[in-house]
């Protein structure tokens, strides 16, 4: 236990901190029904970090293959079985709680892709030939998300798979070639949404175009965004939030509520919070002297920024809004555990950061 990076887990508590007292706030003061059930979550997910932290970085790699298929088995079963809520298939139901397989596949594929790139020379990564497995382990879960739907995990599936191809040492010309296939058929893709997708592409390009419809959620953050000023006007005091105006406060617009009632200050903050972690997770992963613990240390904290990134334009209305989490800020059983399961794996990287792991071994395809 005295190996674990605590300088990392001081951050992850104060973040974590964070989201315990906007979640308060959001019940307008008690600790009923969010705060109490994150704390709890979060006390349970850092022993989980803690367990996994200690367990053999070549463990990880030896299974990762393993924890895929289970992830890609978990996907189809959402198919068969899922649980709707929201107008969406998108959970298992275990019994004792509800899964979320897209979760969990987020840390599945970092697990694959590093193993798979691990086994690699920088010569065959420069080969297209040897990219046709990468592919085909991105797009599978991507297309079985859609299918929930869930436009929006499957797009960070495919763009948390781009960091390990980028880290990994894919060419450049490769990226310019798939980039103008995908907006080649962009187009085409556009004619397969369902009608609440397009409906969010057109609200983002107008949101004035419909205020009271599908351009409310939008609207209303950006006023609460603006309202909250330098300062805030105080803890539990925002209007926004607290009149009901702003919508899905507790989870995927409560960065609005903390800019509202902590101000552009609170925000910041927030935000340098976020900046340690991922200044944590690369230097974690640089120090690594093992290829499959740097780029899984990347992976992990390419998923944990893409997740920053996308919930705080979303609530700006720099992009569409997709339902992504704040993370460990935002009301959320699986997506809590799985940044936690993915903190602990860098913690791993990092506790075994001397180990040294071949680049061609028996295991490896």
């Amino acid at each position: 236990m005295l190996d674990l990076n605590w300088g990392l887990v001081l951050l992850l508590v104060c973040t974590a901190s964070v989201g315990f007292a906007m979640l308060y706030s959001a019940a307008g003061g008690s600790l009923e029904p969010w705060a109490s059930r994150q704390m709890m979550r979060f006390a349970i997910g850092l022993c989980v970090t803690f367990a996994i932290a200690m367990v053999d970085i070549r463990f990880w790699r030896r299974y990762a293959y393993l924890a895929y298929a289970v992830a890609l088995v978990l996907l189809i079963a959402v198919e068969v079985m899922g649980v709707v809520g929201m107008g969406a298939r998108r959970w298992v139901d275990l019994g004792l709680f509800q899964l979320q397989p897209s979760e969990v596949m987020k840390i599945a594929l970092m697990l694959a892709l590093a193993r798979y790139f691990h086994g690699l020379s920088m010569e065959d990564i420069g080969r297209i030939r040897w990219l046709a497995v990468p592919a085909a382990l991105m797009f599978a879960p991507a297309v079985l998300v859609l299918r929930q739907p869930d436009l929006g995990t499957a797009l960070m599936l495919i763009a948390s798979g781009v960091i390990i191809l980028f880290v990994a040492g894919v060419r450049w010309w490769m990226f310019a070639i798939a980039g103008g296939l995908a907006a080649a058929v962009i187009p085409i893709g556009y004619q397969f949404l369902h009608d609440y997708q397009r409906d969010r592409i057109l609200t983002f390009l107008n949101p004035e175009s419909d205020p009271l419809g599908a351009g409310y959620h939008i609207m209303q953050s950006k006023i609460a965004l603006g309202s909250g000023g330098i300062f805030g006007k105080g803890f539990i005091q925002g209007t926004q939030s607290h009149l009901n105006f702003l919508p899905e406060m507790n989870t995927d617009f409560i960065f609005t509520m903390l800019a509202e009632e902590f101000g552009m200050v609170g925000g910041l903050a927030l935000f340098a919070l976020y900046f340690l972690i991922f200044a944590y997770g690369y230097a974690i992963s640089l120090r690594s002297r093992n290829h499959f613990g740097r780029l899984l240390g990347m992976g992990i904290t390419g998923i944990f920024f893409l997740y920053v990134f996308i919930n705080a334009a979303m609530v700006m209305g720099l992009v569409p809004v997709v339902g992504v989490p704040l993370p460990l800020i935002s009301y959320g059983g699986t997506s809590m555990m799985t940044l936690l399961v993915g903190f602990g794996l860098l913690m791993s990287v990092w506790i075994h950061r001397d180990v040294e792991i071949p680049r061609k071994s028996q295991d490896d395809l």
